[in-house]
C-alpha cells in the first residue's frame, strides 16, 4: 500500500459532487478500418463533480487515453465513438456539431497533455498562442488578449512574465512549456481541466512542482479535474476520486480514501500492492503476472480474469458493473456475491474486503 500519511488530504466534503460537472455514460469506442475491433473501449461510465478531481488511472493499454480523447472530439480517424453519452453542462460531447465542440474545447473544458512540445505551435510565440485562445473564444482585441496572456503566464508561475511572452516553446524548458500549456487551457473560463499524463515527461523535481500548481489552480480558480495518470503517488497527493480501469472497462470507481485502504477489485489491489513506496531495502516486489491483453483478444467474461489470483470459474462469465456501496462500484462478479452472502449473515463489508 501507499503510505499516505505525508500526503495531502483528499477532499471529503461531498458536496461538491452533488452536480456532476461531467457525466459520461456507456462510453464505448471501437477500432474502424481493415482491422475492425470492437470494444477497445466498453461501457465506460463515471462522473466528475464540480470543483472535484478524479483519477482515471491502469496500466498502459488500458483505454485511459482514448477514454479523454473521445470527450475532447480528439479521437483518431480509426477510431470511433459507438455508444454512450458525456454531459456537459446539458451538452453531449460525442455528439456535439463540431462548430459546437470547439466552442467548448478550449473555452470552459482545458486540455493539456503529457509533452507540451508536441502540443505548442513552435512556429508562435507563446504569448501569442495563449491571447488567440482568449481571441477566438472571449472576442477580445489583439491588445487586451495579449495583456491577460501576460497575466496567465504570471499566474502559472513563469517569471518575467512580459518577456516569456515574446518566446518561442523551444527557446523554454519543459517544466515551463507545461506551464505555458496549462496557462493555455485555464485562458478562457474554464470548468473542467482534462490533463493527459501532464507530468510523464518533466523530472521528478519538476512533477511536483506541475502537481503543486494544478492543486493551486483547482483550488483557486474551482475547477474540476479529470487526470489521467499511472502514478498512484500523484493520486494519493491530488485527487479526490479515482476511476481504474483496466483492458477498456472500468473495473472500481470509489473515493481515493476508500480505494486505497479497502480496493474493492482485484485489480485495484494488484496495482497498489506493486508500488514500491514503504517497502524495505531489497525486499521483493510484488508483480502483476501477464500484461493487458490487446484489443481483439480480450478474455471472456471478466478481463482480468487470465492474471487475477483470486478468480474462480464464475469470472468467465460476463461481468457488470454494480454499486456495492453508495457512490461505490466494481466490475467484479464475486466481491458482488460475496457482499450479498455476508449480508444475508450479517457479516461486513469489511470481511468481503479482506477476503478478495
Amino acid at each position: 500500500m501507499i503510505d499516505t500519511a505525508g500526503a495531502a488530504s483528499p477532499r471529503t466534503d461531498r458536496d461538491a459532487g452533488d452536480s456532476a460537472l461531467l457525466d459520461v455514460r456507456g462510453l464505448s469506442i471501437d477500432l474502424v478500418g481493415d482491422e475492425q475491433q470492437r470494444g477497445l473501449v466498453e461501457d465506460v461510465s463515471f462522473q466528475v463533480g464540480r470543483r472535484r478531481s478524479v483519477a482515471l488511472i491502469g496500466e498502459s493499454g488500458c483505454g485511459k487515453s482514448l477514454t479523454a480523447f473521445a470527450l475532447l472530439g480528439l479521437l483518431s480517424r480509426a477510431t470511433r465513438v459507438s455508444g454512450g453519452s458525456a454531459l456537459f453542462e446539458g451538452v453531449d460531447l460525442l455528439t456535439a456539431a463540431p462548430q459546437q465542440l470547439a466552442r467548448i474545447r478550449g473555452g470552459p473544458i482545458g486540455a493539456i497533455f503529457q509533452d507540451p512540445m508536441t502540443s505548442l505551435d513552435p512556429t508562435m510565440k507563446v504569448g501569442d498562442q495563449i491571447a488567440e485562445s482568449r481571441r477566438l473564444h472571449l472576442g477580445e482585441s489583439r491588445k487586451t488578449a495579449r495583456k491577460h496572456a501576460e497575466r496567465l503566464l504570471d499566474q502559472v508561475g513563469i517569471a518575467n512574465a512580459p518577456e516569456r511572452a515574446r518566446s518561442y516553446p523551444h527557446e523554454l524548458s519543459g517544466g515551463m512549456q507545461q506551464r505555458v500549456m496549462i496557462a493555455s487551457a485555464i485562458a478562457c473560463d474554464c470548468k473542467l481541466l482534462i490533463a493527459d499524463e501532464p507530468t510523464t515527461a518533466l523530472d521528478v523535481t519538476i512533477q511536483a512542482q506541475i502537481l503543486e500548481l494544478l492543486a493551486d489552480l483547482q483550488r483557486g480558480l474551482g475547477l474540476a479535474v479529470l487526470l489521467v495518470t499511472h502514478d498512484l503517488g500523484v493520486v494519493a497527493d491530488f485527487c479526490d476520486d479515482i476511476v481504474v480501469m483496466y483492458a477498456g472497462h472500468v473495473v472500481e470507481r470509489n473515493s481515493v480514501d476508500e480505494a486505497f485502504a479497502r480496493p474493492r477489485h482485484p485489480y485495484t489491489k494488484a496495482l497498489l500492492g506493486a508500488v514500491p513506496e514503504g517497502r524495505e531495502a531489497r525486499a521483493k516486489l510484488p508483480t502483476i503476472p501477464g500484461r493487458v491483453p490487446p484489443a481483439g483478444s480480450f478474455p471472456e467474461g471478466c478481463r482480468f480474469q487470465p492474471r487475477c489470483e483470486f478468480a474462480v470459474a464464475a469470472c468467465g462469465e460476463p461481468q457488470r458493473e454494480v454499486e456495492i456501496e453508495p457512490g461505490r462500484h466494481t466490475r467484479c462478479g464475486r466481491v458482488a456475491h460475496d457482499l450479498l452472502q455476508l449480508e444475508a449473515r450479517g457479516g461486513t463489508h469489511d470481511e468481503s474486503s479482506a477476503r478478495t
